[in-house]
């Protein structure tokens, strides 16, 4: 003589956890993605961030918000890699980026509401990429690195949401001029490590300028008695660092 057990609560709770759990995640990288919304595009507004070390840091640009924000959630912390992981590739959309995978997240929401399965729609989000990134090709146009002018009204579109978009015409033509110098003619890509920023208190903007050398920050001692300023200077050999 056989018996069967009727299954406990525990059970059905169990089944029920995976949902609860991709639920928390969606709506902790939402919140993350609302939180940048409004900084979006030249009307954006700015944020004031006060960071740990008591600095008050202004600004819209997606991942300088998202970088000082006490971000604890995993998923959350996920969204702010993905947009430093567009600030390095591309250098611009890092708010753009986070703001459109939100919205995919709000769409898969309302998908696993109606009971399709997670991997279905994973598989058609990647199939939807790929059709994406097809379409995105045949609107676009290559630009040529000789032609300087377009890349200057390429630079300051990029500029017409910053914190600086007044100055655009200034930075602009810095910024392509830099990278110009960096970059080889035959690269998809430029390292720009080679490039260095050295910000200096007190001064403007318009104030800012390129330097095709190297510029040392260090402050000189003037106590130590030697030369602070040698011209035609011989140099024997390179030291790498």
């Amino acid at each position: 003589m056989s018996s069967a057990v009727a299954p406990s609560n525990a059970t059905f709770k169990d089944k029920e956890k995976p949902q609860e759990v991709r639920k928390a995640n969606i709506i902790a990288a939402r919140a993350v993605a609302d939180a940048i919304r409004t900084s979006l595009g030249p009307k954006g507004m700015d944020k004031m961030i006060k960071t740990g070390r008591g600095d008050v840091i202004i600004s819209n640009d997606g991942h300088t918000i998202l970088k000082h924000m006490a971000v604890l959630h995993p998923v959350a912390k996920m969204l702010v890699d993905l947009s430093g992981a567009q600030d390095v590739e591309a250098g611009d959309g890092t708010t753009s980026v986070v703001i459109l995978t939100g919205a995919l997240l709000g769409a898969a929401e309302k998908l696993l509401n109606k009971g399709i399965h997670p991997t279905v729609i994973s598989e058609s989000f990647q199939k939807a990429s790929i059709r994406s990134v097809e379409i995105l090709k045949d609107m676009s146009h290559k630009i040529s690195l000789s032609d300087r002018d377009q890349l200057i009204r390429a630079a300051s579109t990029s500029l017409s949401s910053k914190i600086v978009s007044q100055h655009s015409s200034l930075l602009a033509p810095i910024a392509v001029d830099s990278v110009l110098k960096v970059v080889n003619q035959d690269a998809t890509n430029v390292d720009l490590s080679d490039i260095r920023l050295i910000k200096k208190v007190g001064g403007t903007i318009d104030e800012t300028q390129t330097v095709d050398g190297v510029v040392l920050t260090q402050n000189v001692i003037k106590t130590a008695g030697g030369p602070t300023r040698m011209e035609k200077a011989k140099i024997d050999k390179w030291i790498k660092f």
